[in-house]
C-alpha cells in the first residue's frame, strides 16, 4: 500500500489567530512512498485585513498583491480534498495546523478540523529538537545541516518552504519510513520476515571496555 504524505507550510498576517490574524498563503508538496510527485498545492488568500509590518518583513506579501485573491472560504474545499487521508508534515505543526483550524472554524463550522481528515500529523521541529538538542532548528539551519540548497529562500514563501522542508524531512528520517509505513509492514510481513529485514539493515557497533566504564561513571555522578 502506497503511503501519501503532504508537507505543508503557511504564511500569515501575524502570529495570533485569536487576535484576528489570517492565513494568506498555503503551500503543499506531495510525497508518495517518499518520492516527490509534482502534485503540489499552492494558493494565495485575501485575508480581508492588513498584513502586519513584522510579517510583511518576513514574507514580503503585500495587501495590494492579495487584493484580488480568493478568500479562505473559497479555497477551503480544494485544500481539504488535497490533504484528505494523507500524513501531514509541517515544521512547528501546532502553529500551522492551529491556524488552519481556527480559519476553518471561523468560516465553516460544519467542516471537519484537520485531525479529523488526515491520517496523522508529523512535526519536523519536534524531531529536529530531539535529534539536535541545544542547536538551532529553523528551516534555514536544517537546510545547512543537511546540505539542502536554500539559496532561493530570500524571503519566506509557503510553497518554497514546503519544498525545502520535504527535502529536509527525507534527510532527517534517513530513508526510514514513518509510523504509517511501520503499521502497514506489520500487516503484510511475518515476524521472521521483519526480523530478517532488521538484521540486514542494522550495523552493530559494540562499546569498548573504556567506553563502558566512562558510561557507568557518568550515571554514578547523576
Amino acid at each position: 500500500m502506497s503511503i501519501r504524505q503532504i508537507v505543508i507550510d503557511t504564511e500569515t498576517t501575524g502570529l495570533e489567530p485569536e487576535q484576528g490574524h489570517k492565513v494568506i498563503e498555503i503551500g503543499g508538496v506531495e510525497l508518495i512512498d517518499r518520492d516527490f510527485t509534482g502534485n503540489n498545492f499552492h494558493v494565495y488568500i485575501n485575508p480581508g485585513r492588513i498584513v502586519d509590518s513584522e510579517a510583511l518583513a518576513v514574507h514580503g506579501i503585500t495587501n495590494e498583491f492579495l487584493a484580488d485573491k480568493p478568500t479562505f472560504a473559497q479555497i477551503l474545499d480544494d485544500f481539504l480534498a488535497y490533504i484528505k487521508d494523507a500524513e501531514l508534515i509541517a515544521h512547528n505543526a501546532p502553529f500551522d495546523v492551529g491556524f488552519l483550524n481556527y480559519e476553518i472554524k471561523s468560516v465553516a463550522k460544519n467542516k471537519p478540523r484537520i485531525a479529523e481528515i488526515v491520517a496523522g500529523v508529523f512535526d519536523t521541529l519536534a524531531l529536529a529538537r530531539k535529534k539536535n538538542p541545544g542547536q538551532r532548528n529553523t528551516l534555514d539551519a536544517l537546510c545547512k545541516r543537511y546540505q539542502v540548497d536554500n539559496k532561493k529562500r530570500v524571503l519566506h514563501g509557503a510553497l518554497l518552504d514546503a519544498s525545502l522542508l520535504a527535502e529536509v524531512y527525507l534527510h532527517m528520517t534517513g530513508g526510514q519510513t514513518s509510523l504509517f509505513d511501520e503499521i502497514n509492514e506489520e500487516k503484510s510481513a511475518t515476524v521472521e520476515e521483519k526480523r530478517s529485514a532488521q538484521r540486514r539493515k542494522l550495523v552493530i557497533v559494540r562499546a569498548t571496555l573504556e567506553e563502558n566504564l566512562l558510561h557507568q561513571q557518568y550515571f554514578e555522578k547523576q
